[in-house]
């Protein structure tokens, strides 16, 4: 579960509501017309932008914004190093038991794909379309919400303005007018809340989880190609270790000695 994702909204919505109650009444700020004109107007101009299926499965996508980080590169490498390591003892045919017992879809295809002795080329051609094709997927996941963020406040302000044009026909009552001006402003408020702390920042997450896995799987066609071209394991761990943060190479090596120390 990413905490930084809930954390944040909470937080947010929170502190405008502290920052409501010590001014006045939520009540004030209630209005089920306002609710009405924003949520139904960012639900049409959504269905009116994207398919039907990919509204519905949208909510799949939202798991993503609250999920846990990817699979850290550095055990993606550490992986892939001991692959190497066994293919160099063993042969590319040993990985075949590896493949099957791993729970990364992607990494377990690349495998699969080497040990059916499938041209190199032919691998990397493969494994980046999948990552082409997951990419164009997390595009639109991306994309359907910051459409919702980009309409909300659109709607909020039309809300403003059917508030304004209902509120000028009783200028004959001037008591009216502060609570009719306070109504017709609250849409506003319902569409820049939605705009600013759900919808755009989910859109942001989903863009930062997506860039995090297609790097992930960057670093398994470079692993998986290397250990087709049966390289040493040696030049594998060099070769992965130019993806990673110096922070990270050194965990790479402290797992790298726990491993053999292990085997000793």
């Amino acid at each position: 579960m990413d905490l930084s994702t809930i954390i944040g909204i909470i937080l947010g919505i929170s502190l405008i509501l502290m920052a409501i109650v010590t001014q006045g009444s939520l009540l004030i700020f209630w209005s089920l017309s306002s609710i009405l004109i924003v949520l139904g107007g960012i639900i049409a101009a959504t269905l009116i932008n994207y398919p039907l299926a990919h509204v519905i499965s949208v909510m799949k996508v939202v798991k993503i914004a609250f999920k846990g980080e990817n699979k850290k590169p550095v055990d993606i490498i550490f992986c892939l190093v001991s692959l190497a390591e066994k293919a160099r003892r063993e042969g590319l045919l040993a990985l075949e038991n590896e493949a099957e017992q791993s729970d990364d879809e992607f990494l377990k295809k690349g495998i699969q794909l080497i040990v059916d002795g499938t041209d190199p080329e032919l691998v990397r051609s493969i494994l980046e379309t999948e990552i082409i094709m997951m990419e164009d997927r997390h595009k639109i996941g991306a994309g359907i919400f910051e459409a919702m963020g980009a309409s909300a406040p659109a709607f909020g302000m039309l809300g403003t303005l059917i508030g304004l044009v209902l509120m000028l026909r009783n200028l004959n009552d001037p008591s009216a007018l502060g609570p009719g001006m306070a109504l017709a402003l609250i849409t506003t408020f319902y569409g820049s809340l939605l705009a600013n702390l759900i919808f755009l920042p989910i859109a942001g997450k989903l863009k930062l989880r997506s860039s995090e896995e297609i790097f992930t799987k960057e670093i398994v066609v470079e692993g998986v190609l290397s250990i087709q071209a049966g390289e040493n394991p040696r030049i594998v761990a060099e070769k992965m270790k130019a993806y990673l943060h110096p922070r990270e190479k050194t965990m790479l090596e402290e797992e790298r000695r726990k491993a053999r120390n292990a085997e000793v």
